[in-house]
């Protein structure tokens, strides 16, 4: 008999990107939003700001990365939970992967570009020197809809002009 496993913890946090991504999404990024959490606390959260930050750079796991690690005075992100409203690309499954981050915690797959599991996977790679916990498709019809829709408004506008 399996132990049911309580998923209102995983549910809250990714509430929590959710909203991130909806304020990303309000400045015209494209809606991806997470949340790094330890020991039952948000150290840090943040939401896509590539466009706004004129950096690349700028997806919301990597910004919760930086904004985390100068939280905790540590490179290494040991112990923690980080919670993205869309599967990581390459780019973020490595900052993850390096950061040392315990566990991770997506929505919706990227079907292009997902680097944990769909696509690729970095974060469990036996060659890489980490390997983390990945649970994907917590709240993923909210997040799947959130990025539908904005990029079928855009859509809509460009075919206006």
């Amino acid at each position: 008999m399996s132990a049911e496993i309580d998923t209102s913890v995983d549910e809250h946090f990714m509430a929590l990107a959710i909203e991130q991504a909806r304020l990303a999404a309000a400045q015209g990024e494209v809606p991806v939003g997470a949340v790094l959490v330890k020991n039952g606390e948000v150290v840090a959260a943040a939401g896509n700001a590539p466009i706004g930050l004129h950096d690349p750079s700028a997806h919301a796991e990597m910004r919760v990365i930086r904004e985390a690690g100068l939280a905790l005075q540590n490179y290494r992100l040991n112990d923690t939970t980080l919670y993205a409203t869309l599967e990581p690309c390459p780019m973020c499954a490595g900052a993850l992967v390096n950061a040392r981050v315990a566990r991770l915690v997506f929505g919706a797959q990227d079907f292009k570009a997902g680097a944990c599991g769909t696509v690729y996977d970095l974060v469990r790679a036996p060659e890489l020197n980490h390997a983390m916990v990945v649970q994907g498709g917590v709240a993923e019809e909210e997040c799947r809809t959130l990025l539908q829709a904005f990029f079928r408004e855009r859509r809509s506008k460009s075919h206006a002009k």
